[in-house]
């Protein structure tokens, strides 16, 4: 089984700003169109007034976004993803059985940036869309759907919901920061984790210094107990 560390939603590149924590749960504000295929406003989601907030006035109502990963309301999750980051995901071998943990960049009530899981994808569905989209994503506002983004758009499908709290459990930055200085779990360590293989990134007292971009950090827990066991807090969070 594999644990996917997918960055996602605003941040200082990507909309201006952080996503907030409102009344005590995260709202992940989906990053800004850049392509001219999405059809789905800030508006039309509810974020109009957040997502001028984060961006300083950049967008408001009328701005599309990319809205992915797309929550279904039911429990589904559609994600969608393409280029160099969808061959990282090919070439580590993920796919049907493993775990997506959406996380990103949130501004906390106190003001303080930190990174954290907003969201999670069980993958139980893989789509590669060079071949068509299937039959029942069609009627989907997913982007990737209403149009191909590159010869290996991709969409994983499966359970899937949001953070209901921002707990610290789902926190990823240490208290204090800076934003990429993480509290890792016991069970992560040195080569366990994609793009994290220099040593000067694992440090003392269980902390691990991330890439400070990128999107996809894969890691392969196999059978492992620990990891497992882990992996269920987190989702008990949901």
């Amino acid at each position: 089984m594999k644990i996917v560390f997918s960055r996602k939603g605003f941040d200082s590149g990507s909309g201006g700003g952080s996503s907030p924590i409102v009344d005590g749960k995260p709202i992940s504000l989906p990053i800004p169109d850049t392509k001219g295929i999405a059809r789905t406003t800030y508006g039309e989601l509810g974020l109009a007034a957040l997502a001028a907030a984060a961006s300083r006035g950049a967008y408001g109502a009328e701005s599309l976004c990319h809205h992915d990963p797309l929550f279904t309301g039911d429990g589904r999750c559609l994600f969608g993803q393409v280029g160099a980051a969808q061959t990282h995901l090919a070439n580590q071998g993920v796919g049907v059985g493993d775990t997506f943990l959406f996380f990103g960049l949130f501004a906390g009530e106190d003001g303080e940036r930190h990174h954290r899981i907003f969201g999670y994808l069980r993958v139980a569905a893989v789509h590669r869309l060079a071949g068509g989209v299937p039959e029942h994503l069609k009627d989907s506002s997913h982007p990737h759907v209403l149009g191909m983004h590159g010869s290996n758009d991709t969409i994983y499908e499966g359970e899937g919901r949001q953070a209901r709290l921002a707990s610290e459990v789902l926190r990823l930055t240490v208290p204090g920061g800076p934003l990429t200085l993480w509290q890792r779990p016991a069970w992560l360590k040195r080569g366990g984790l994609s793009y994290h293989d220099r040593r000067d990134r694992w440090l003392r007292s269980g902390r691990l210094r991330s890439v400070a971009r990128g999107q996809e950090f894969v890691a392969d827990v196999g059978r492992r107990k620990a990891p497992r066991e882990w992996l269920e807090r987190v989702l008990n969070e949901f």
